[in-house]
């Protein structure tokens, strides 16, 4: 009796070995296709993450490259070339993918900043597991913004991409800027040359090139000359070329002082005597801006513009007071050079000790040869030419805004701001 219970126990025990074995099978069955999918959907998210993490990294390159480009003033077309090539270098491809850049940024805490570019990439990404249950690639989206920060402002600032001695301060000449540089665009080794007896103190001295001094430098916003800079490029690149106005003429010898008035001077304006400026816009061409020697000129609102084959010749001995408008569209400047002259024709500055020219001297493709002892009201004068070569003594100060003129970037930064 025992043992036949026995045997029946055993026999039980048995078949419930057998059963496990049969459900222990059934189970592993079931979870082999959820073990290797969740290995395959971990392999692809991470597969996707990296996808992410690039296509990140190649916005942030595309935009730190159009931010350099916003730095030089380059068109809306450079600023885009600029970004879609860093983009690419850095693993986004056009196949399967887009690249949008706006400056300024349309979104986003920086939306309608001047000084920033955003880029926005997309790219799309294969599925590999997640195939089984859709057939739509992955769209992975990635968007930076680079902005630019200014260090520091210009006083003096030569346009030319490639000439030596772009900025030249000679002879016994003393050159002080205060709180503002020196710039220079030329890639040359000398493109800023201080020599002889030649002294210049300034924030800092910044060029695309290098800088040579065999003379006095003296920088008290930096350590030591920048060089191998970011170029800037033309400050005024979009100011325009104004209206001619009404035809004038200089009187023939004027008896007693003389005003004239704003148009166009077709030959040219040399003047003599004691002559007053009516606010306005002087358009001068087949002529020069000349100023005799013994002669006192004045006017305040003024803007000189020299068409082509037209320059400035202001002699020694002669008294100029004249300052730029404070508003509206030629604010703050008091010469402009127009931009298709590449004569090479110098635009000489003199004048006696107390003569004051407030205002910017633009002349974006002509060089300028600064020789006078005096600048603008509370040394409020920038100079903006293709070269400046500088004997005077002179003041400049950088804080303006009161003579209607603007700040000229000179040390500018560029960070990834989002």
């Amino acid at each position: 009796m025992v043992r036949s219970t026995l045997s029946k126990l055993n026999r039980a025990v048995a078949r419930a070995r057998r059963d496990r074995r049969g459900n222990v099978t059934i189970i592993f069955a079931f979870a082999v296709p959820l073990v290797i999918g969740a290995g395959g959907l971990a392999v692809e998210t991470g597969f996707d993450y990296v996808s992410q993490s690039r296509l990140q990294s190649a916005a942030d390159a595309a935009a730190y490259a159009g931010g350099i480009e916003r730095v030089a003033a380059s068109p809306s077309d450079v600023i885009r070339t600029a970004a879609t090539t860093q983009a690419i270098a850095n693993g986004w491809t056009a196949s399967g993918g887009t690249l949008t850049v706006n400056t300024p940024p349309t979104s986003g805490p920086n939306a309608g900043a001047a000084n920033a570019v955003e880029v926005q990439l997309t790219q799309t990404a294969p599925r590999f597991f997640t195939a089984f249950f859709s057939n739509a690639p992955v769209n992975l989206r990635a968007r930076s913004v680079a902005s630019t920060i200014t260090a520091g402002n210009a006083c003096v600032l030569a346009l030319s991409g490639t000439a030596p001695k772009a900025i030249q301060i000679q002879g016994n000449s003393t050159l002080t800027l205060t709180a503002c540089d020196v710039m220079s665009d030329s890639v040359a080794s000398n493109a800023i040359q201080v020599w002889g007896s030649g002294k210049l103190s300034a924030d800092c001295a910044v060029s695309v090139g290098g800088v040579a001094n065999s003379g006095g430098m003296t920088l008290t916003g930096c350590p030591s000359p920048i060089t191998q800079a970011a170029r800037i490029g033309d400050p005024f690149a979009s100011l325009p070329v104004p209206a001619t106005g009404p035809t004038r003429n200089i009187p023939k010898n004027p008896k007693g002082p003389y005003t004239l008035s704003p148009g166009k001077y077709s030959g040219g304006m040399d003047l003599g005597g004691d002559v007053t400026l009516a606010p306005g816009t002087y358009y001068v061409s087949g002529g020069d801006f000349n100023v005799n020697a013994g002669t006192n000129v004045s006017g305040t609102g003024v803007t000189i513009y020299l068409e082509a084959g037209s320059h400035v010749t202001i002699n020694g001995g002669a008294h100029v007071a004249m300052a730029a408008p404070t508003s509206g569209t030629y604010s703050g400047v008091l010469f402009y050079g127009d931009r298709t002259d590449t004569s090479g024709s110098d635009n000489k500055f003199n004048g006696d000790a107390s003569s004051q020219l407030t205002g910017d001297i633009y002349f974006p493709s002509q060089p300028v040869s600064y020789l006078g002892n005096f600048s603008g009201t509370n040394g409020c004068m920038q100079i903006i030419a293709d070269t400046v070569q500088w004997s005077g003594n002179t003041t400049l100060g950088v804080d303006c805004a009161a003579q209607g003129m603007t700040n000229i970037p000179a040390r500018q930064l560029v960070k990834l701001v989002e």
